[in-house]
C-alpha cells in the first residue's frame, strides 16, 4: 500500500490527481492539499474514487509538518508554487518522507531560476536516508529523460542539445497564460542564458528568434531562445555537451501584450504602494487574467515538445530528434485539462509511481536525468504521452 500527499490544486495538480487516481494498485490512498481547500474539493468531485482533501499553507513549515504527520504518506508530490519548494523539502526532512517536484525553487523577490538552493539539500537528504527527485514534469522532466535516453541508446557522446517547446494551441483569449501567470511571465521576461563552450552565455530576453517546423503537420512556428532550468543540470550530468539551448514558441499577440504590460510596469515583481496598500503588480495582473485551469474546454490545437541531440556514434556524427505531440482537446476529454497542464502532470505521476514501486531509488537529491530513463520512457507511452524518435539528415535553426 502506498499513500501519496499531493500539494497544489492548480491545473497541474488536477492532472496529477486524475492520473494517480486511475492507478489504485499503486496509489492506494491520495490526499490533495492546497491553501484553498475548495479547489481540492472541486477536483475530488471529478474523480470516480474517493480521495481526502486538506487545507495547508505551503509557506508555513510547521503547517506542512503537521499535515504530513497526520497523513503519513510515503511520498510528497509538490506541484505548488516554486517559491514553496524549500519549505516543503524542510517538512519532508522533518517527517522522514520522500519528495518529488516539477520545477526548481526560485525566490519570491527575484526572478532567478537555478538549482543551487535545492542541491544544497543533498547532504541532509542523504543523512536522513531520503530521496528528493527534482523536475519530474515535462520541461524540466521528460525533456531531461529524452536527453538521457538518447545518450544511452543512440550515442557514444552527445555534443549539442536543443530543447524545443511549441504550443500550437489557441484558447481564444487576446492574452492568457497556459500555466500560472506569475510564474510564466517571470520566466519569459528573465534574461536568456544558454550553454556554449563550457559556460553559460547571457543575452537579453527574447532577443534570439528562429523558425521551426514541427513534425506530423503540427505547423511552423516562431521560437525564441530563453533560459530554462533543465539546462543547468543537464550540462552537469552530460559533461560532453558543448552547447545546450532551450526554445519556446510565442505568437505575436502574446509578445505585444507582454511588451505593453512590461512598459506600464504590470510585470514588476517588487511591491508598490496603491491607495495605502502594498501590492505586487504581477500578482495583481494574475488576478485579472483567466485562470489557466479554466482554459481546457476552449483550447484547441496541439503541443510539440522534444529534444534535438547531435553527437557521435561509432565515430560518426548524427542528429536525433525525440518528441511528443499532444492534442489539447484529447487532454480535456480525459482529465478536463489542456495539454500544458497534462504534459506536466503525467510525468509527475510517473516519477511518483517509479519511486513508490522501488524502480527509482536512492538517498540524496537527484535531477531526473540521473535515473534510468528506460522505465520512464516506457511509462510515457503507457499513460498518455507517446513519443517518437527520428534521425535528422540536417538540423539548422536559422536565427533572426
Amino acid at each position: 500500500m502506498s499513500k501519496v500527499l499531493i500539494i497544489g490544486a492548480g491545473g497541474v495538480g488536477a492532472v496529477v490527481v486524475h492520473k494517480c487516481a486511475a492507478l489504485p494498485q499503486v496509489f492506494t490512498e491520495i490526499t490533495l492539499a492546497s491553501r484553498t481547500v475548495s479547489k481540492c474539493d472541486a477536483i475530488a468531485a471529478q474523480l470516480s474514487r474517493p480521495i481526502k482533501t486538506a487545507q495547508v499553507d505551503a509557506d508555513d513549515v510547521n503547517e506542512l509538518i503537521a499535515l504530513i504527520e497526520q497523513e503519513r504518506p510515503q511520498l510528497v508530490v509538490n506541484v505548488a508554487l516554486p517559491y514553496q519548494d524549500l519549505t516543503i523539502m524542510d517538512a519532508c526532512l522533518a517527517t522522514g518522507v520522500n519528495y518529488l517536484d516539477t520545477a526548481n525553487y526560485e525566490p519570491l523577490d527575484t526572478a532567478k531560476f537555478e538549482y543551487s538552493w535545492q542541491w544544497a539539500y543533498q547532504e541532509r537528504f542523504q543523512q536522513a536516508g531520503l530521496m528528493a527527485l527534482l523536475g519530474s514534469g515535462f520541461d524540466p522532466g521528460a525533456t531531461n529523460v529524452f536527453t538521457a535516453y538518447l545518450a544511452k541508446h543512440y550515442f557514444d557522446e552527445i555534443h549539442e542539445l536543443d530543447i524545443i517547446d511549441v504550443n500550437g494551441g489557441d484558447h481564444g483569449y487576446p492574452f492568457a497564460t497556459n500555466f500560472n501567470p506569475e510564474i510564466n511571465i517571470r520566466e519569459v521576461t528573465a534574461e536568456c542564458r544558454h550553454f556554449e563552450n563550457g559556460e553559460f552565455v547571457t543575452t537579453p530576453a527574447m532577443s534570439t528568434k528562429a523558425s521551426f517546423t514541427c513534425p506530423e503537420e503540427v505547423g511552423t512556428y516562431s521560437i525564441y531562445r530563453m533560459y530554462h532550468e533543465e539546462l543547468e543540470s543537464l550540462v552537469v550530468n552530460f559533461p560532453t555537451l558543448k552547447r545546450a539551448q532551450f526554445w519556446m514558441s510565442f505568437g505575436e499577440s502574446y509578445l505585444k501584450h507582454l511588451e505593453v504590460l512590461g512598459n506600464v510596469g504590470m510585470t514588476r515583481i517588487d511591491e508598490v504602494e496603491f491607495q495605502g496598500q502594498k501590492i505586487v503588480p504581477i500578482q495583481f495582473l494574475k488576478a485579472l487574467l483567466p485562470d489557466p485551469s479554466t482554459l481546457g474546454p476552449r483550447t484547441t490545437g496541439k503541443t510539440c515538445i522534444g529534444c534535438v541531440v547531435t553527437g557521435l556514434k561509432d565515430g560518426q556524427q548524427k542528429t536525433v530528434y525525440c518528441y511528443n505531440i499532444k492534442d489539447h482537446q484529447d487532454c480535456y476529454q480525459e482529465v478536463q485539462s489542456q495539454a500544458i497542464s497534462y504534459t506536466t502532470g503525467v510525468p509527475a505521476m510517473i516519477g511518483a509511481k517509479l519511486m513508490l514501486e522501488g524502480t527509482w531509488t536512492g538517498t540524496g537529491v537527484f535531477n531526473i536525468e540521473q535515473m534510468d530513463p528506460d522505465p520512464f520512457m516506457h511509462a510515457l507511452n503507457e499513460y498518455g504521452l507517446p513519443w517518437t524518435i527520428i534521425e535528422l539528415d540536417q538540423f539548422d535553426l536559422s536565427h533572426s
